[in-house]
């Protein structure tokens, strides 16, 4: 007959690194990048959460995430409180941190969790607290190694074949009694050995037996961007993506003046357009298209011309405001694409630049970006060089909540 685990078990789920082996994105670290419409962190977090035998959670975040952290878990569901504290240098100074907020939380056990390890199952979470509640002071959900193991040199060279038998790949949450492992992180931050790569190493080093676990195949830590590529196809499954396109038009009169600006680019010219920000009529549009895909009204109801605020303002902002709503919603931006409509000046000279605007402030790759332009031959406005016109499309793919 399994034991019952008395006391209360505390978690700590460490989220202070940067991921740079994902490369960068808008969305922030790895943890907050989205998977199945939420952050990888809510994923991670919601597993605790909902898991009935845990007790306070403590997140340990960089210093500079704190609002990226509020707005991945404001709709997270659950009534406790999580405990944010931020981290150190290293993760192994995160992870004392995160002990160390759990004092004085009447905590008997606690699990340490990595915040990029959004398919933590509840059957692993049990499997461990049995063997916590068998007496064990430190346990590790592990999987035997089934790749074969090569040693190579500086050179590339294979120096030899590792046999693989007893050998066993780590997960997360290594769980442990709560005093035990604090009082072994404490001693190992006050000898300064810094060397540790999880917290089972810290209890090895401090002669704390450490019992392996059946870990689970699913459990993977997402580390670089096809892992994340992965895990959001995984939780969208065979649903039909969510794809929605919008249009954008835009004119402004020109008048006479020094250059115009063009997709956040100043071009010299002899005369300018007209209007309340800079009239970046390529930035306006595109901004009213990205707003279509999720039905959040146009430029103007955003930004009105009446408002003082916005006079003489770059375009820019209009569009990183339009490019937040949509990624807010749920939505990646799959491709955007602009048509000038213009006698003068040339945009084939500028085309390049543009481009690599748009890429920079919507934080899409540059082939995703695209520019045209055409003129009207001489007829209508722009053919008298009265005005400059945009056409504007962008593609969001959509993806729903859990």
């Amino acid at each position: 007959m399994e034991q019952e685990l008395s006391g209360t078990i505390g978690v700590v789920v460490v989220a202070a690194g940067r991921g740079e082996r994902a490369g960068a994105s808008v969305e922030g670290p790895k943890q907050y990048r989205r998977i199945g419409g939420k952050p990888v962190i809510w994923h991670t977090l919601k597993r605790f959460c909902d898991w009935p035998k845990s007790g306070p959670i403590v997140v340990v975040i960089h210093p500079d995430d704190r609002v990226l952290l509020d707005a991945a878990v404001a709709d997270l569901g659950d009534s406790r409180e999580l405990v944010v504290v931020t981290g150190g240098a290293t993760r192994q100074e995160s992870v004392l941190k995160g002990l160390q907020a759990l004092r004085g939380r009447s905590v008997d056990h606690v699990m340490i969790q990595d915040g990029v390890r959004p398919f933590v199952d509840v059957d692993l979470l049990d499997r461990i607290a049995v063997e916590l509640a068998s007496g064990k002071a430190a346990v590790l959900p592990a999987l035997p190694v089934s790749d074969t193991i090569k040693r190579g040199d500086k050179t590339g060279v294979v120096t030899g074949t590792v046999p693989r038998k007893d050998l066993y790949a780590a997960q997360t949450p290594q769980s442990f009694h709560y005093e035990t492992i604090l009082k072994a992180h404490e001693h190992a931050a006050t000898d300064q050995a810094t060397d540790f790569t999880d917290d089972a190493s810290i209890a090895e080093w401090a002669g704390i037996p450490v019992h392996l676990v059946e870990g689970s195949i699913d459990n993977v830590k997402l580390t670089v961007q096809r892992d994340i590529a992965m895990a959001d196809e995984k939780l969208r499954g065979a649903t039909l993506p969510d794809v929605r396109t919008g249009n954008g038009y835009d004119v402004h009169q020109l008048e006479a003046g020094d250059g115009v600006t063009l997709c956040g680019i100043f071009i010299p010219h002899d005369q300018k357009l007209k209007g309340h920000s800079d009239a970046d009529v390529a930035l306006h549009a595109l901004t009213d298209a990205l707003l279509a895909t999720c039905g959040a009204g146009d430029i103007g109801d955003h930004f009105p011309p009446s408002d003082m605020q916005w006079k003489g303002a770059p375009s820019r902002i209009f569009l990183e405001h339009a490019a937040k709503i949509v990624r807010d919603a749920g939505g990646t931006i799959i491709n955007v694409d602009i048509s000038l409509i213009a006698e003068a000046p040339k945009i084939g000279p500028h085309r390049q630049v543009m481009r690599e605007k748009l890429s920079d402030i919507l934080g899409i790759s540059l082939d995703r970006c695209s520019v045209k332009a055409t003129t009207n031959e001489t007829i209508g406005f722009v053919g008298r060089r009265e005005g400059i016109a945009a056409i504007a499309t962008a593609t969001v793919v959509y993806r729903g909540a859990d």
